[in-house]
């Protein structure tokens, strides 16, 4: 008897958790067969059906009708992202375009669009709550967006642009992979003479995982960035940081560039067959922002004063590379090792010393008791099987109630995509039946020798505050429709709860608690405490610049003309803006994932900045009751933020939370600038 397929089974185990023990890579193709044409049929018998279009046969049904492609699809991405295989990266080629061709047959399904625009003019006169309003609105603002009024060729032409931007997008995420996967850089003891030990514990562990001996560089930003911050070997500082900045751009199979190209031209022809002029009006038609200009004026207000400040921080790393004998110009290979040494100088700090405070496991602890002084949720560690021995698992409860499960997948691997993200195996929503989120958080952190303590810099604890943000946001989603559950928000309000939650690691008492001594246990100094905190604007010009030059890029590229050549464009983009010299984008455009993985980010990497404007005035809501975890705030906050999901306009929710929309001088006093 051949072994039963886990998919197609009910899951037993508690709280209906995927039984990843079960799955095998064989088990995703079979699987998908049936939630495809489960799909297919489910949507047959909404267009077919004789009664007239309610909000119950029609968009209620829809809810219904990708049910085990959730389950399916839940667990494949997720494992696809964080634990892939060969196998699984030719299933995710195989899939992606059959996803964007059952998404455009459902978009584009005269009959099915024709009952929910029926439903839509005839809105007002129906008895609907208010998040059903909101959901029928955005369910016909889907179908628009997607294609539903065009007809004939321009219809057939939007369906290939799809498809193919789906396979475009995938194979750039493979492409990155391959190459971060690939790039080590083997050290031996004397090439790391004046590294900190945890460098080197990082760099031995990161060896073992790839089966070597002795230590090696990658180009996870957690081991590659104390590498550029820590050696004084300016030769192999230069090595490193041109791999890093050559992912993606390296010719042969994996060269993304070409990729760029496509995409860009296939988004404007998109966008033009849907009325726009560009893809960036199309975009940020229904984002906050509205359209590029204010995005674009958003961003200057703040580049001024960040590039003001980051040439006057290059003076002055110049002159500490001419006590070092060095008389050239400064280079982005320098920068993080010279400003190490500055930040050590001025404020009597330095990473070295701070690290062994900043334990993995002590500032899970920390966000975990944030979450408990703000919003009363408990967590408790669960023994169960997952997808990877490193992988763990909570339940959160509140006042002994189930509320979610949070998944932790915290070290680098060969098998992970780089960077940090938060996803979830299953989306909140009490339609039929309470069904309670399944949350993870994947990070990229370099992974202790066994035996001890894996140590994070101040900005890793930072990364883990800012995804468990986005976890609590889809934790305590509190909504009927799983459709506009959780983080399924505009874009330039998603980022929101994630940089709010960031406040929260800096308050004095978080840290006297939770900042303790690998070896002795000990809590932070108080001096030492004050001495980071009173830097942490400390480089923000750096920091500031590399962020904004990769927005300003992302906007321009669709606001303007496609390119031809991506990276003669990136340039003159960067020219034309006056980028400092010893300062690269964060993310340069042949490994910028966030925009040419998929549409995600795409003309929205200037949402970070948007929402951090919001989250410097939410944070003031607290900071003026003198008390940082307020109950009556935090109750509100997690009444119209963090519970409400996409169940009101982005704004509205706002508003009823903090009165009115900030404006960006509290960012710039956030981040040390004046305007």
């Amino acid at each position: 008897m051949s072994e039963q397929n886990p998919f197609l089974t009910d899951w037993t185990q508690e709280f209906a958790l995927p039984p990843f023990h079960l799955i095998k890579d064989e088990h995703y193709a079979t699987a998908f067969n049936a939630a495809f044409q489960q799909v297919r049929e489910a949507i047959s018998v909404i267009t077919i059906q004789s009664q007239p279009p309610t909000f119950e046969n029609t968009i209620e049904a829809l809810e219904r009708s990708d049910i085990l492609m959730d389950k399916v699809s839940g667990v494949f991405s997720n494992i696809a992202s964080s634990n892939s295989s060969p196998e699984l990266e030719a299933l995710q080629r195989n899939l992606s375009p059959k996803w964007a061709e059952l998404d455009s047959e459902i978009k584009m399904n005269e009959a099915l669009f024709s009952r929910i625009k029926i439903l839509f003019d005839d809105r007002n006169n129906l008895v609907l709550t208010d998040e059903q309003l909101r959901v029928l609105e955005l369910y016909h603002l889907s179908f628009v967006r997607s294609g539903a009024n065009l007809r004939g060729a321009q219809r057939d032409r939007l369906k290939k642009i799809l498809t193919r931007l789906a396979q475009l997008g995938t194979q750039f995420t493979q492409n990155l992979l391959q190459d971060e996967r690939n790039w080590v850089m083997k050290l031996s003891e004397n090439d790391l003479i004046g590294c900190p030990k945890f460098l080197k514990d990082a760099a031995s562990e990161a060896a073992k995982e790839h089966n070597l001996n002795g230590y090696i560089i990658t180009l996870s930003r957690s081991l590659i960035v104390p590498f550029l911050q820590f050696s004084p070997r300016r030769d192999l500082r230069q090595k490193a940081f041109t791999a890093w900045e050559a992912r993606g751009a390296n010719n042969g199979d994996t060269d993304n560039r070409a990729i760029v190209t496509e995409t860009l031209f296939l988004r404007k022809e998109r966008a033009n067959l849907l009325g726009y002029d560009t893809f960036s009006k199309f975009k940020l038609d229904v984002e906050m922002a509205s359209n590029p200009e204010k995005v674009h004026d958003l961003l200057m207000a703040v580049w001024k004063p960040a590039k003001k400040a980051a040439n006057n921080d290059a003076q002055e790393l110049t002159k500490m590379m001419l006590a070092d004998n060095i008389d050239e110009e400064l280079t982005p290979a320098d920068w993080r090792y010279y400003s190490e040494k500055r930040r050590a100088a001025e404020h009597s700090l330095n990473e070295a010393e701070l690290k062994p405070y900043f334990q993995l496991d002590q500032m899970i602890k920390a966000s975990f008791y944030c979450a408990k002084k703000l919003f009363n949720l408990e967590f408790r560690k669960l023994d169960i099987p997952l997808y990877h021995a490193d992988v763990r698992a909570w339940e959160v409860t509140r006042n002994g109630k189930h509320v979610a499960i949070f998944i932790g997948d915290y070290f680098a691997r060969s098998s992970k995509r780089s960077g940090a993200w938060c996803s979830r195996f299953r989306a909140q929503s009490s339609m039929d039946h309470k069904q309670s989120s399944i949350t993870v958080n994947v990070c990229n952190f370099a992974k202790a020798p066994e035996g001890q303590s894996s140590l994070l810099t101040f900005d890793d604890a930072r990364t883990l505050f800012h995804e468990f943000g986005h976890a609590l946001h889809s934790m305590l989603s509190n909504v009927t429709y799983a459709f506009i559950s959780g983080t399924s928000v505009a874009r330039d309000f998603v980022e929101l709860p994630s940089q709010l939650y960031e406040h929260w690691l800096s308050i004095p008492s978080v840290l006297e608690k939770f900042a303790l001594h690998c070896e002795t246990n000990k809590p932070i100094p108080k001096k030492l405490l004050e001495r980071l905190l009173e830097a942490e604007n400390f480089d923000q010009g750096f920091a500031t610049v590399e962020y904004i030059s990769s927005a300003l890029v992302d906007l321009a590229f669709h606001s303007e003309m496609p390119p031809v050549d991506p990276l003669q464009k990136q340039t003159e983009i960067l020219d034309r803006i006056g980028m400092p010299k010893a300062i690269r984008m964060r993310h340069a455009t042949p490994h910028f994932a966030h925009v040419f993985s998929g549409d995600g980010y795409s003309s929205g990497y200037y949402s970070y900045m948007w929402s951090e404007v919001m989250d410097a005035d939410a944070f003031s809501a607290f900071e003026e009751t003198g008390n940082p975890f307020d109950p009556e705030t935090a109750k509100r906050l997690e009444e119209n933020i963090y519970s409400a999901g996409g169940s009101k306009p982005a704004e509205d929710l706002y508003k009823k939370f903090r009165g009115t929309m900030p404006k960006v001088e509290a960012l710039l006093r956030g981040r040390g600038f004046t305007s």
